[in-house]
């Protein structure tokens, strides 16, 4: 029999070699996440053997973004964001701002249009929740001042960045490299995409905050602990896939959105817990279809560059957080924590640079060297974290 199986294929081949280079990845003290983009390399057009097919690879890729997200909104905390706002706030808004900064004049010294420069540096300027949640777990840190800052930095940060993902497509044809004054109709049509936005917002928070734990309640008076899972799983994908659908929201948004209505029920350990193999297996998927797009190549053919990002990201950008923990008067271990923790870029740099791509705004080189500066910034992330934790004075 002749089996057409693409999707088969896909996960077996793909979640296999993740497993081999994940477990080479952490026998070397490095996170795993770097052997599962490895794994999407083996898996793409830039490498001999096997191809994954790329329309589904990136199908996945949706729902390993919605199930990531929805997992970040099950730990984001309002109490918790509140309680270092002060810091995490200001912080947050001024690196982004300074690193995008420093991604625009980087696009202009080579040539690049202002949209490029722009989608650059904010994908410079977005750390990887994901890396530094696991990198805190590993050093028993999440219960530490600087530890909780990061975090809430970080929630900052997404929730900027799923601002920027509904607004860019928006303004897209303004910044491909001839920028023009914003029109009156232009301007409306942001200010209604923001619209959208809160009115959603105040939608989950308020209806979605009531129906939403009374949905899980009725399940689980059932005892059926698979239809609980299917509740949380179809919450997730029914809200993010409904946000896209019926109001041109991100799938990001939604799903975050969800996580955190369902994280203020009686039920988010519960959820949290059923749905955590389904987010690890998915997140692996994401990290194999990113890995799918890069082409090693760019490391031989633009080397400059890609250390150029690399410096951005490993050294301005945790000084760039130091100086501003220090100068909001924290302590040298908080924010040495700080720097650490935000020294690399992930999940959502590679979701804002593909839609830069989509967009024309950025070209597939560009997308490369984000790929390339991102692997090297989570391999290098555990060795700063020992580099600047290392006999710091409490």
């Amino acid at each position: 029999m002749v089996h057409n199986t693409p999707l088969i294929a896909l996960l077996a081949i793909g979640l296999g070699l993740a497993l081999v280079f994940g477990f080479i990845a952490a026998k070397l003290r490095l996170p795993p996440l770097v052997g599962y983009l490895v794994a999407g390399i083996a898996c793409g057009p830039a490498t001999p053997g096997f191809v994954g097919d790329q329309p589904i690879a990136h199908e996945l890729a949706e729902i390993g973004v919605i199930l990531l997200m929805f997992g970040v909104g099950m730990h984001f905390s309002l109490r918790d964001l509140l309680a270092v706002r002060a810091v995490a706030l200001p912080g947050a808004l001024i690196q982004t701002a300074g690193v995008t900064a420093l991604g625009i004049l980087l696009g202009k010294y080579w040539g690049w249009g202002v949209g490029a420069g722009l989608v650059l540096g904010l994908a410079l300027a977005v750390a990887s929740t994901v890396v530094l949640l696991r990198a805190l777990e590993n050093s028993g840190g999440l219960t530490t001042l600087g530890a909780r800052v990061v975090v809430g930095w970080l929630v900052v940060e997404d929730l900027l960045t799923v601002v920027v993902l509904v607004v860019l497509p928006t303004v897209a044809g303004l910044i491909g490299g001839n920028v023009e004054p914003l029109s009156d109709a232009l301007t409306t049509t942001v200010l209604i995409t923001l619209a959208k936005v809160g009115a959603f917002v105040a939608f989950m928070l308020v209806v979605g905050g009531r129906l939403l734990p009374w949905l899980l309640a009725q399940v689980v008076r059932t005892g059926s602990r698979e239809l609980f899972t299917l509740a949380v799983v179809s919450i997730a994908l029914g809200v993010g896939y409904g946000s896209a659908e019926l109001l041109g929201l991100s799938l990001a948004l939604g799903a975050f959105f969800a996580g955190v209505v369902i994280n203020g029920s009686d039920y988010s350990h519960r959820a949290a817990v059923d749905t955590q193999p389904l987010q690890d297996a998915f997140a692996v998927l994401f990290f194999v279809s990113v890995g799918m797009l890069f082409d090693p190549a760019i490391l031989v053919t633009e080397p400059q560059h890609v250390l150029a990002l690399v410096a951005v990201i490993v050294i301005a950008k945790p000084l760039i957080a130091y100086a501003i923990m220090r100068l909001l008067r924290q302590s040298e271990l908080a924010a040495r924590q700080v720097a650490a923790g935000l020294g690399q870029i992930g999940e959502f740099s590679f979701i804002l640079v593909a839609l830069g791509v989509e967009l024309h705004l950025i070209s597939d080189k560009g997308q490369d060297l984000v790929l390339a500066a991102a692997l090297l910034s989570i391999t290098l992330n555990p060795f700063l974290h020992r580099l600047l934790l290392a006999r710091v004075p409490h």
